[in-house]
C-alpha cells in the first residue's frame, strides 16, 4: 500500500486482538489493525519499524492538551437484587432517538456529541444504533518506555505480560501518553461499562472533496465547539486518518477535529429521484471504495494460534496451568497429567466450538451475487462486494434473489420478505421513493421511520416479487441503445444507500459479535465469591506458611505446599459448572421449538415480574373475523342495522344503500393486499376484510397494458403505469384499456350508457400508506366509465372525525363506537371524497394532506377479536405468581380493556381510569388531562396523586353512601392512550409518571416507538421486564426488553433473544420456567463447587498440621470420581410445572444464601474436627513419624478425613439439589440419582470392605471395623444435620437477621432524616422541576394532605427516592441529600415504593 502510512507501528498486536471484547464470547470477533474489507488495507508492519508522522492537512491547527485525565472508573455496587442487565438501565447518554415522536426525556442527538471544553485529548460518542456510548482517547506511545515495558515482559517470564493483557489501563498508562486526536498513534474506545479496545490509527492519500466523507450534518458547527474550523469545511481532503472500532469505520474531521462515523453519510445530490438514477462513474466509485470499504459483511475469523492464544491467556487457564505446574513439582504426577489431558480436551473442544460458531456466523452473515449495475453511462454486472453508495442497479435481474445492501427503490415496486431482521413472516410491499422522502431521509437514525421504511430495500432481505417501471430517457440510457436507437428495456432500479457493515444487517451481526457485557447480579456476585475464596486461600497459605517454618520444612517444599491451597480453594473448573443449568435449559427449550439467540438471557428470564404483550395477533386471533358493518341512515341521522354481509349491503335500505356501496368500494381497494402466484398476501386484518368482499383482485395486468403510453397521457412522474392493482365483483369481465385511454382523454364528460353498465372494475391509481402516528391509510380509485375519481379512507374511528364533514357523521357516532369497543369488537371508520374533475396527472401531485380532508363518513367495519385458545390460562398461571401483565397494542382504549377483561389480564370488578384531554393536547405542555372511570365519568383521580378523588367530577361529595375504603381506592387500573403516555413522558412530574407506570394496566394506542419507550421506562424504575409480541412493529420494544419473545414461525431470528414457532403465548411461561430453573442450578452448581473447595481446603489444613497431604489418587477419585459427574448431573433436573409466586433470588451474597453456605462451611468443618480429635484419642492410634521433606501422605489422620470427606462431597450435593417450587423434586432427575446412589455405596465399600488394592492405591492406613462403622455413622448424622438445617433452621435464622438488620438499618435512616430535618430548607414546590406549565409545576406535598414525605420523586436521570421516612423522600422535600445516597438509590426497585406510597404506606 504505497499511499498508506501506519501511524501505530509499535502497538503490540497480541494487546490489540485482546483488549477490543473483554466479555465477549469466545466466538465473537475483534476487529483489529484496520479494515480487512478495504482495498488498501495491508498487513501490519514490523512492531519495531520506523515511524514517519504524515504531513496532514489537520496539523496546521494544532491546540496544547491540557493532559487532564479521563473519567475514573468509579463502581457503585448495589446490594439490592437486581433483576436486570446494568447494559438495558435508561441513561442519558443511552436514550433512544425518537424519530416520530417529540420525546424530550429519551431523546438522544442525532449526531456524535463531542466534550471538548474539558480534555482536548478525550471525545465522547454516542452510537445511536448500538445505543451505547464510547469515550475516545488519543494516544501515542513513549518508545522509551514500550522499549522498557518489552524487557520487564522478557526479565519477568512474560508475568507482566499477562498483568499489562488483563490490566490494560496500566499497561496504557506506562507505554503511552495521551495527546490530541489529530497526533493520536492509537485510540483507546472505553464504552460504558468500563472495557477498553486499543485501535490503530491508520492514515492514507485520499485527495477527493471533504464533503464525499462527512456530510452536511457533520460539518455543521456545534453552538460549544470551540475547536471547529471554519477554513476546512469545502476543499480537499488531503490525507484520510481513521480507525476501525468493531467494524464501524471512523475518519478524523479536520474542521471538527475529531473522528466521525461515516455510516451516516448521505449525498447532497440525494434530493431528487431523477438525479439518483444517472449512476456514478469510475472515479466516483473508487473515492467511495476509499471511504466505505467493500460492500461484504465479512466476519473476520481467527486463526487456530490467535484462538489458542486467547483461550490459554485467559486467567482461569493461566490459573489452571500454574497448578498443574504446581502439582508436578509436588510429585503429584497422576493428578497433573490427568488434569492436564482434561485441559487440553476441554480446550481443543472449546477450539472446535469456536471455530463452528465464527464459520456458521461468516457463513450466515458473508453474502455476495452478481449485480447489473448502471455505472459510467453503461449496464454491466459486477459483483456485489464492488458496490458503494450511490450505485444504481436492477432489482427485476431475474439472478437477483437477496438484496445485497440498504438501497432505495426508484422506479418499479417490490415485494420481500423481511422475516430474517424483524421475524414478520407476511410479505411487506415496496413503493418507488419519492423527492420528498428521499430529501427527509435521514441515515443516522437507528430505525428507519415507517414512511422512508415503504421505500427502503434493507440487505439480506429476499425478494419475493419484483416488477419493472418505464425507463425514463435520458438517466440510465444505456450507450448501445442510444448508438442503435433502441427503446431501453423496462428496468426496477434502486440506489445503494448504505454497505456492508453499515446497513440494518450488519449492524443485527454486529450485535451479535459485541453484545452488551451481561451483568446480571448473580454473575457480579460470582466473581466476587471466587475473589472472597482467593482471601480465604491466601489465609490460608500465610498460616501454613507459618506452621511450616515451626516444623522445619524446607524453604522449597513449604512454598509449593503453601501454594497448593489456593489451587484447592479456586478450582479452576468453577465458572464452567455455572453454564451447565443454562444449557440444559436450552435444550428443553429447543424441544418446546422455542429458540435461543442469547444464552445469557435464560438466567436473566427467572427474573421477570413485568410481562408486557401485544395485543392482536399476540393475544387474539391474526386474522380477525368480519362480524359486519353499519352505515349511517340519511333518514333517522344515526347508524342504520348491522349489515353480516355482501348480498345484505347490496340489498340495503334505500337510505342506506349509497354509502354501503361506497363502503364496499372503500373495502375492495382500500388496503395493502397483493396478489402473488394467484394467491393473496398482506396485512391479516386487510386479508380478512377483502374476503368479507368476495370481489377479486388483479394486480399487473393493467400496468404492464398501460406501460407503453406516453407520459403526457398517463401523468406519472416515476414512471409506473396508470394502475398497478385492479378489483372487480365476482364473475365481473374485463375491460378493454384502449377504449377506456380514448375515452378518458376525450374532453368530453362521460354519460351514462348500456356500455358502462356492462362491467364494474376499479383500479387503484395511487396510495397513500398506513402510518402509525395518522392512523390511516387512504387510496385514490378510478372507476371505469365514471368521470374524475374518487377517494377512500380508512382508520380508526378517533381520528376520523377530525377529517370527516361534521354533518356526516351519525348522531350516536361515539354511542354505537363505545358500545362496539365495551365489547371487545375492533372498530375501522371509512369515508370518502369524490373528485369528479381529478384526472391522473393531477392524481399524482395531490398532496396526502389534501386527499384525507373534508371526507363524507361511510361507516363501520367491526371485527370480532377472538381471544387464543391458550391466552387466558396464561394470563391466569403468570397472575397466580404474580407477574405483572401489561397489555402493550395500537388499538382503541376501550377494545384493549374488553379484551383485557375477557381474557383475565384485569380482574371484571376492578374499576378502570382512562385519560382525556380537557385541554391541549400531547405536544403542550400547558395541557390538562382528567381520568374518568370508564363506566362512570362522574369518578375521576387526582390528575397528580392519581389517587381516587375524594369527590365527584361536578364538585358534590361522594356522601355517605359511597364509602371509600382504602382497600377499594387502591383496587383499581390506568388504562393509558398514546397521546397521554406521550405527554405524561415529556411534560409531567417524575412521580406522576411513576406512579401511571406502576398502576398502567393497559396502554392502548401506542405506536412502535412508544411501546419500545414504555419498556425502557419500566426498566427505568426497577421492573424486570419481559415483552411477547408477533410483528415488526414490535422490534424495538423485543430488543429493549430484558427477556424479548417473538412469536414467529422462523426458527431463530435476530428481532428477539428467544423466538417461538408456536404462536400462542405458552411460550411465556416455559421460558420463565425454565429461566428460573436454570438460576437456581447455577445456584446450586456454585454453592456445591464453592463447598467442594472448601471441604477440601478444611481437610488439608488438618493435615497440613503435621506436614501431610491428600494422595495423588485420591485426589484424582475426589475430583474425577466423585466431582465431575455430580456436576455434570446435578443441573439436569427439570423445571417445576407451577410457577411460584415469589421469584428466586438472583444475589448471591443474600442473606438467605450466604446464610446456607456459611452454615454447611460449618457443619461439614465441624464434623471432619471431630473425627480429627476422635482418632487421635483412640487406643490403637499411632501418632504419625513426619518427614519434613516428604509428604508423609501414609498416616491415620489421612485416612480417616478422607473417607469422611468422600461422603461429605455427595451429601451436600443431595443437600444443595433444590427441587420446588422451581425445579422438579431430586428423585425425577433419575441419571443424578443413580450416580449418586452409586458412589455413595461406593465409598462405602471403601470404607467397610476395602481390599488390599483399593488401600494400596488410596494410600489408605488399616484402621478397626468398628472405627470405619463409626465413621459411616457420623457421615449419615451429617447428612441429617445439612438437612435439617438447610430446610428449617437456615431460613429462619437468615429471617431474623434480615429483621434485625432491617430495623437497625431503619433507625439510621429516621436518625439520619432527623438530622436533616434541623438544617433543612423550605419545601421546593416545582415537584417535577418541568417548569412552565401542566403536572410539573404543582405542589404535590400540598395535593396529597402534606403526604410529602411518602412521595416517590424518583428521576430516571439518577435522582433519589424512597418509601416514608427514606432519605429519597427528603429529597423530594427539597432536602439536600449526599451524592452518594442518591447515586445507590438510583438502582433500587421504584415501583416497590411506588406501591407502598399508593397504598397509603
Amino acid at each position: 500500500m504505497s499511499n498508506s502510512k501506519r501511524r501505530s507501528s509499535l502497538l503490540p498486536p497480541l494487546h490489540q486482538s485482546s483488549l477490543s471484547s473483554a466479555s465477549s464470547s469466545s466466538g465473537n470477533i475483534n476487529n483489529t489493525n484496520g479494515d480487512r474489507n478495504d482495498p488498501e488495507y495491508s498487513s501490519p508492519s514490523l512492531p519495531f519499524s520506523p515511524y514517519t508522522p504524515p504531513t496532514l492537512l489537520s496539523q496546521r491547527f494544532n491546540h496544547e492538551s491540557d493532559n487532564e485525565d479521563g473519567n475514573n472508573d468509579s463502581y457503585d455496587d448495589d446490594p439490592d437484587d437486581s433483576d436486570r442487565t446494568e447494559g438495558s438501565e435508561i441513561t442519558p447518554s443511552m436514550a433512544k432517538a425518537n424519530a416520530v415522536s417529540s420525546s424530550a426525556r429519551l431523546r438522544a442527538p442525532k449526531r456524535p456529541t463531542y466534550d471538548h471544553r474539558h480534555d482536548r485529548c478525550q471525545q465522547r460518542v454516542y452510537l445511536e444504533e448500538e445505543d451505547v456510548e464510547l469515550i475516545f482517547t488519543g494516544h501515542r506511545f513513549r518508545k522509551h518506555r514500550l522499549y522498557l515495558y518489552y524487557i520487564f515482559c522478557v526479565l519477568s517470564f512474560g508475568i507482566i505480560f499477562l498483568l499489562g493483557r488483563w490490566m490494560p489501563r496500566h499497561y496504557i498508562a506506562f507505554v503511552a501518553q495521551k495527546c490530541e486526536m489529530n497526533h493520536a498513534e492509537f485510540i483507546v474506545v472505553q464504552n460504558e461499562w468500563g472495557q477498553l479496545a486499543m485501535e490503530s490509527v491508520f492514515t492514507k492519500y485520499y485527495g477527493g472533496p471533504i464533503d464525499s466523507v462527512f456530510s452536511p450534518e457533520q460539518m455543521e458547527k456545534s453552538e460549544d465547539d470551540e475547536r471547529y474550523d471554519d477554513t476546512v469545511t469545502t476543499g480537499t481532503l488531503h490525507d484520510m486518518r481513521y480507525f476501525d472500532y468493531q467494524y464501524i469505520r471512523f475518519i478524523y474531521n479536520p474542521s471538527a477535529q475529531a473522528f466521525m462515523q461515516n455510516s451516516q453519510w448521505k449525498d447532497s445530490d440525494w434530493n431528487m429521484a431523477a438525479n439518483c438514477e444517472r449512476g456514478i462513474g469510475r472515479e466516483t466509485h473508487q473515492e467511495r471504495t476509499m471511504v466505505f470499504g467493500y460492500n461484504l459483511i465479512d466476519v473476520q475469523e481467527k486463526t487456530i494460534a490467535q484462538l489458542l492464544v486467547q483461550e490459554v491467556l485467559h486467567p482461569f487457564y493461566v490459573f489452571q496451568v500454574f497448578s498443574m505446574a504446581l502439582w508436578f513439582a509436588d510429585d503429584y504426577y497422576y493428578y497433573a497429567a490427568c488434569i492436564l489431558v482434561i485441559s487440553t480436551v476441554s480446550v481443543v473442544t472449546e477450539l472446535v466450538e469456536t471455530k463452528k460458531t465464527m464459520k456458521r456466523m461468516r457463513s450466515m452473515s458473508r453474502f455476495t451475487c452478481n449485480t447489473k449495475v448502471f455505472r459510467s453511462g453503461r449496464w454491466r454486472y459486477i459483483g456485489s462486494e464492488e458496490l458503494v453508495p450511490g450505485d444504481v442497479f436492477e432489482v427485476t435481474d431475474s439472478d437477483l434473489t437477496v438484496f445485497p445492501c440498504d438501497a432505495v427503490l426508484l422506479t418499479g415496486d417490490c415485494i420481500v420478505n423481511e422475516s430474517m431482521l424483524t421475524g414478520e413472516s407476511v410479505p411487506v410491499s415496496k413503493i418507488p421513493i419519492t423527492d420528498a422522502a428521499l430529501q427527509h431521509m435521514d441515515l443516522s437514525l437507528a430505525n428507519i421511520p415507517s414512511e422512508i421504511a415503504r421505500h427502503f430495500l434493507f440487505s439480506g432481505t429476499k425478494i419475493v416479487r419484483a416488477r419493472p417501471g418505464v425507463a425514463k430517457q435520458p438517466a440510465v440510457t444505456d450507450a448501445a441503445d442510444e448508438e442503435y436507437g433502441t427503446t431501453p428495456p423496462m428496468r426496477g432500479l434502486a440506489m445503494v444507500v448504505r454497505i456492508g457493515f453499515n446497513t440494518t444487517k450488519g449492524t443485527l451481526i454486529r450485535s451479535m459479535l459485541f453484545p452488551k457485557p451481561n451483568d446480571f447480579q448473580f454473575y457480579r456476585d460470582s466473581f466476587r465469591f471466587i475473589g472472597i475464596l482467593a482471601m480465604i486461600a491466601c489465609f490460608g497459605f500465610l498460616v501454613s506458611t507459618v506452621n511450616f517454618v515451626r516444623m522445619g520444612v524446607p524453604f522449597k517444599a513449604m512454598i509449593v505446599k503453601a501454594l497448593d491451597l489456593i489451587t484447592i480453594v479456586v478450582p479452576p473448573a468453577l465458572p464452567a459448572t455455572m453454564s451447565i443449568g443454562t444449557s440444559f435449559a436450552i435444550a428443553r427449550l429447543k424441544r418446546s421449538n422455542i429458540f435461543c439467540i442469547s444464552p445469557t438471557r435464560v438466567n436473566i428470564g427467572g427474573k421477570i415480574n413485568c410481562m408486557c404483550f401485544d395485543k392482536t395477533g399476540t393475544l387474539t386471533e391474526d386474522g380477525l373475523d368480519v362480524l359486519g358493518v353499519q352505515c349511517p341512515d340519511s333518514e333517522t341521522g344515526k347508524f342504520g342495522e348491522m349489515l353480516s354481509n355482501v348480498d345484505e349491503m347490496h340489498q340495503a335500505p334505500t337510505s342506506v344503500l349509497e354509502k354501503s356501496m361506497a363502503l364496499l368500494f372503500a373495502m375492495t381497494t382500500c388496503h395493502s393486499v397483493k396478489s402473488l402466484n394467484g394467491e393473496l398476501i398482506g396485512d391479516p386484518l386487510d386479508l380478512k376484510m377483502f374476503e368479507f368482499t368476495q370481489w377479486t383482485l388483479e394486480e399487473g395486468g393493467l400496468g404492464a397494458r398501460t406501460a407503453s403510453v406516453s407520459e403526457s397521457a398517463q401523468g406519472v412522474s416515476g414512471g409506473n403505469g396508470i394502475v398497478s392493482t385492479v378489483v372487480r365483483p365476482p364473475g365481473g369481465k374485463q375491460f378493454n384499456l384502449d377504449d377506456m385511454i380514448a375515452k378518458h382523454n376525450n374532453t368530453s364528460q362521460f354519460s351514462d350508457s348500456n356500455e358502462s353498465g356492462a362491467f364494474l372494475e376499479l383500479g387503484i391509481i395511487r396510495c397513500f400508506e398506513f402510518v402509525s402516528q395518522l392512523r390511516r391509510m387512504s387510496v385514490i380509485v378510478k372507476r371505469l366509465h365514471s368521470p374524475g375519481m374518487d377517494i377512500f379512507v380508512k382508520g380508526a374511528p378517533e381520528v376520523m372525525t377530525d377529517i370527516c364533514i361534521k354533518g356526516s357523521l351519525p348522531l350516536d357516532y361515539q354511542e354505537r363506537l363505545a358500545f362496539y369497543t365495551h365489547h371487545g369488537y375492533r372498530v375501522i371508520a371509512c369515508a370518502y371524497k369524490a373528485m369528479p374533475t381529478l384526472n391522473f396527472i393531477r392524481a399524482q401531485r395531490l398532496k396526502r394532506e389534501q386527499a384525507e380532508a373534508d371526507l363524507t363518513f361511510l361507516g363501520f367495519i367491526v371485527f370480532e377479536n377472538k381471544l387464543k385458545p391458550t391466552t387466558a390460562p396464561v394470563i391466569a398461571t403468570l397472575g397466580n405468581a404474580r407477574i405483572r401483565q401489561v397489555m402493550c397494542t395500537g388499538d382503541n382504549v376501550l377494545t384493549a380493556i374488553s379484551v383485557s377483561r375477557e381474557c383475565g389480564l384485569i380482574n371484571k370488578a376492578r374499576e378502570v381510569y382512562a385519560p382525556r384531554f380537557v385541554s391541549g393536547d400531547s405536544v403542550t405542555e400547558t395541557s390538562e388531562i382528567v381520568w374518568e372511570n370508564i363506566d362512570n365519568e362522574r369518578m375521576t383521580l387526582d390528575p397528580f396523586t392519581l389517587k381516587p378523588a375524594t369527590t365527584w367530577s361536578d364538585g358534590s361529595s361522594l356522601g355517605p353512601e359511597f364509602p371509600r375504603y382504602s382497600h377499594m381506592m387502591n383496587d383499581y387500573v390506568l388504562a393509558v392512550t398514546g397521546d397521554c403516555f406521550r405527554w405524561m413522558v415529556d411534560y409531567a412530574s417524575t412521580s406522576t409518571l411513576n406512579r401511571m407506570l406502576v398502576k398502567g394496566q393497559i396502554f392502548a394506542r401506542m405506536s412502535p416507538d412508544e411501546k419500545h419507550e414504555l419498556v425502557e421506562h419500566l426498566q427505568a424504575i426497577g421492573y424486570c421486564v419481559g415483552f411477547c409480541g408477533d410483528g415488526a412493529n414490535d422490534c424495538g420494544a423485543l430488543k429493549a426488553a430484558d427477556v424479548g419473545i417473538s412469536l414467529s414461525e422462523a426458527e431463530a431470528s435476530v428481532a428477539a433473544p428467544f423466538t417461538s414457532r408456536s404462536n400462542d403465548i405458552a411460550c411465556v411461561v416455559k421460558v420463565i420456567q425454565e429461566g428460573r430453573a436454570a438460576l437456581v442450578t447455577s445456584f446450586s452448581c456454585f454453592k456445591y463447587m464453592a463447598l467442594y473447595s472448601i471441604i477440601q481446603f478444611t481437610t488439608v489444613s488438618f493435615l497440613y498440621a503435621f506436614a501431610s497431604n491428600l494422595g495423588d489418587f485420591q485426589f484424582l477419585y475426589i475430583d474425577l470420581v466423585l466431582i465431575l459427574p455430580i456436576a455434570v448431573f446435578m443441573g439436569r433436573t427439570e423445571a417445576f410445572p407451577v410457577l411460584h409466586p415469589k421469584r428466586p433470588t438472583a444475589n448471591l451474597v443474600s442473606k438467605k444464601v450466604l446464610t446456607s453456605l456459611i452454615g454447611q462451611i460449618l457443619i461439614q468443618s465441624l464434623f471432619q474436627g471431630c473425627l480429627f480429635v476422635v482418632v487421635r484419642h483412640q487406643p490403637w492410634y499411632t501418632p504419625p513419624d513426619y518427614d519434613p521433606a516428604e509428604k508423609n501422605i501414609d498416616c491415620i489422620e489421612n485416612t480417616v478425613l478422607f473417607l469422611l470427606s468422600c461422603f461429605q462431597y455427595l451429601l451436600v450435593a443431595i443437600v444443595f439439589s433444590v427441587g420446588p417450587p422451581y425445579r422438579k423434586p431430586m428423585a425425577s432427575n433419575r441419571p443424578f440419582v443413580l450416580i449418586t446412589v452409586t458412589l455413595v455405596l461406593t465409598s462405602a465399600i471403601m470404607v467397610l470392605f476395602s481390599t488390599a488394592w483399593i488401600t494400596e492405591l488410596m494410600q489408605l492406613i488399616h484402621i478397626p471395623f468398628s472405627f470405619r462403622v463409626l465413621i459411616v455413622v457420623m457421615a449419615g448424622l451429617n447428612l441429617a444435620l445439612s438437612l435439617v438445617c438447610e430446610a428449617w433452621v437456615f431460613p429462619r435464622f437468615s429471617k431474623l437477621v434480615g429483621e434485625w438488620w432491617g430495623g437497625r438499618k431503619a433507625k439510621k435512616e429516621a436518625r439520619y432524616q432527623q438530622e436533616q430535618d434541623v438544617f433543612a430548607s423550605p419545601p421546593l414546590q416545582n415537584v417535577g422541576g418541568r417548569g412552565g406549565g401542566g403536572y410539573g409545576t404543582q405542589d404535590l406535598t400540598q395535593r396529597t394532605g402534606h403526604q410529602g414525605h411518602q412521595s416517590v420523586g424518583i428521576d430516571v436521570d439518577g435522582g433519589g427516592g424512597g418509601g416514608a421516612g427514606s432519605a429519597g423522600a427528603a429529597a423530594v422535600a427539597g432536602h439536600p441529600v449526599p451524592k452518594k445516597t442518591l447515586k445507590k438509590k438510583s438502582s433500587v426497585k421504584i415501583y416497590k415504593m411506588v406501591e407502598d406510597e399508593m397504598m397509603g404506606a
